[in-house]
């Protein structure tokens, strides 16, 4: 078994916590880079454009009503992706700064 010294116990937590705020950075950059892109966002979003065309052809407001809620829904899935993204992105930010503090306190 080694020896393990207060100041190497230091750099290692400052590593461990330094990897994961690169690994919550690169998820929250992915999450925001990749939100739009999806093709089943698109696919529900062109499908439910039809339904909405359809309803006003056809005069049935039910129709209106439900492709309008989906097309709210989509939104809200947009807008939660991207907090999503920003909240993993903080996170990193903070975790670089914990790591950074772990550093200086030991040199």
């Amino acid at each position: 078994m080694f020896q393990l010294t207060a100041n190497d116990f230091v750099f290692t937590l400052a590593g461990i916590v330094l990897f994961l705020g690169v690994v919550a950075f690169i998820i929250g950059l992915f999450t925001l880079a990749f939100k739009i892109t999806s093709s089943d966002y698109a696919k529900i979003s062109s499908q439910s454009a039809k339904l909405i065309n359809k309803g006003l052809t056809d005069d049935v407001s039910d129709l209106m009503g439900n492709a309008s809620s989906l097309l709210e829904s989509l939104t809200q899935m947009s807008k939660t992706r991207a907090g999503v993204g920003m909240f993993l992105i903080i996170v990193a930010f903070i975790l670089f700064i914990v790591a950074y503090y772990l550093i200086s306190r030991v040199l």
